[in-house]
């Protein structure tokens, strides 16, 4: 099954200016039609799944711009909302909205989701992420996509989390190397999710491609449990001159040994683009 590519990648490229603390969630208030238009161009170009525009959005980053709890609860459901209408205007094809659970880093808006190690406890993490999952829970996606989860710590938190709430999650890491960011064996940071039945799928995304194929056999090995891919391009992030450097290593082969291992849902994140998913969709098509 094909999932959609980088949300904020598209609204970068449609000329939006995501320099804010909130990202892409800061047009769920300015321009809730600008990411409407991003999921229908992802749904077009062959993604059955759209990931809803509040990786980044919190309490904390919405009460910075002058909203309170309840407007702020408003624009979380409204990610939800405008994913679903985008899918709802889309062909008659089973198609699934993804509510983002991004990490307690994204929040800071300081790259610390790429180290994690915040220095919190599992029960702190699982304090701060319950009444914003409640919030995407009321609104009523298909699912919840765990996603870019840097360290075993806050991955307890959400398997906890979703296991209470009795919804389906799955949930992905953003990895280096054969390890999540924060260092820990791939093989322990999956088994977090091996006995919690709503982990439907578990897998790694914001990452480089090559560190795919070895993720996908070791959350096989520890968990049994469907696989979901959605690494990077491979280019590289230039912190000082904001700029992307490299060429993109998003390759039809790689894709092709993703599918041979059995993966079950591919996308991309940043700078994979629909233009990318639809490659990605003759891909797995053509590969049965």
């Amino acid at each position: 099954m094909i999932s959609d590519g980088g949300l904020a990648t598209e609204l970068e490229a449609r000329g939006h200016d995501l320099s804010d603390a909130l990202w892409s969630a800061r047009l769920l208030l300015d321009d809730p039609e600008a990411i409407r238009a991003v999921h229908t161009a992802y749904f077009r170009a062959g993604a059955r799944i759209a990931t809803t525009a509040s990786y980044q959005a919190s309490f904390e980053g919405f009460a910075v711009r002058g909203l309170d709890r309840v407007a702020a609860t408003r624009l979380l459901a409204r990610s939800v909302t405008v994913a679903r209408e985008a899918r709802d205007a889309a062909d008659d094809r089973p198609r699934w909205v993804a509510a983002s659970i991004g990490p307690y880093g994204a929040m800071r808006a300081d790259g610390s989701e790429y180290r994690g190690r915040y220095g919190l406890s599992s029960a702190a993490l699982r304090d701060w992420h319950r009444p914003r999952l409640a919030a995407l829970l009321a609104a009523e996606p298909d699912l919840l996509a765990l996603e870019t989860i840097p360290d075993v710590d806050e991955a307890v938190a959400l398997v906890e989390l979703v296991a209470e709430a009795a919804c389906p999650a799955w949930l992905s890491y953003t990895i280096d190397g054969d390890r999540t960011r924060a260092g820990q064996p791939l093989a322990e940071a999956f088994a977090v999710a091996a006995s919690t039945p709503q982990v439907v799928a578990v897998g790694v995304n914001c990452c480089h491609p090559a560190d795919v194929a070895p993720a996908i056999t070791a959350a096989r090995a520890a968990t049994g449990k469907p696989v979901v891919v959605y690494p990077n391009s491979g280019e590289g992030w230039d912190a000082h001159g904001r700029r992307w450097t490299g060429a993109s290593e998003f390759s039809e082969s790689l894709v092709r040994e993703w599918i041979s291992l059995g993966t079950d849902i591919i996308g991309g994140c940043c700078r994979v683009g629909p233009a990318d998913i639809a490659r990605l969709a003759r891909i797995s098509a053509g590969a049965g």
